[in-house]
């Protein structure tokens, strides 16, 4: 994910989020290659092009947990980084053979990962996959109960879809999305987390490697 396709993805959520029509929103891949391998660590960024960058990820955080319907996440193939934060940060999740699911931001001292995956695995298993960044494959992550259904990479997204369809029958889905919001309390979480990250931009490292 590049500071393009942030802006992309944050400008289509606006509009989804806007349209009272909308029923589920699935979120998914041209490539069965990946969902997302997450940031683009060779995008050419200065300090403040990496503030605002990693300003636009926590927007688009936020913004994936707002988005006031059920959210599908096709996780197949690469599931890493900022891509394991979009699949842990929406309601549902559909895994593929392929996948490789880690979560990689310990390794580079990003404080990223504890908000949206605790909840779904329990704060053990969170902090097994976390601290240690190792790589999860469909069965484990079906079997933790971090994925809803399991198919086949090149089915994955059908899979999605039928459950979309089968929520869009619905007519009470956007009251229980922000009951489960309320009760789970995940905007102040993920707002709790997305300060930690931008502090972190700002005053530490940063990602990708700064330049003068």
């Amino acid at each position: 994910m590049n500071t393009e396709l942030l802006d992309a993805m944050l400008a289509r959520l606006a509009e989804l989020s806007a349209d009272e029509s909308i029923r589920v929103v699935v979120f998914s891949t041209t490539s069965e290659k990946a969902l997302s391998a997450g940031a683009d660590v060779g995008e050419e960024l200065d300090a403040a092009g990496g503030v605002a960058r990693m300003e636009a990820f926590a927007r688009f955080y936020s913004a994936v947990d707002a988005v006031p319907v059920p959210t599908i996440a096709v996780c197949v193939g690469n599931v890493v980084g900022a891509g394991a934060e979009l699949a842990a940060g929406c309601d549902l999740r559909v895994g593929g053979d392929n996948l490789k699911l880690a979560w990689a931001g310990a390794k580079l001292g990003v404080p990223v990962g504890p908000a949206r995956l605790t909840p779904l695995v329990g704060l053990s298993r969170a902090k097994d996959l976390i601290y240690t960044g190792r790589v999860v494959g469909m069965e484990e992550a079906e079997r933790i109960g971090f994925l809803h259904r399991a198919a086949s990479a090149a089915d994955a997204e059908a899979v999605a879809l039928a459950m979309a369809s089968e929520i869009a029958g619905h007519e009470g889905v956007r009251g229980v999305k922000t009951m489960f919001r309320e009760l789970e309390g995940s905007e102040r979480r993920i707002a709790y987390e997305n300060e930690l990250l931008v502090d972190f931009q700002r005053a530490g490292a940063g990602l990708p490697s700064r330049r003068p």
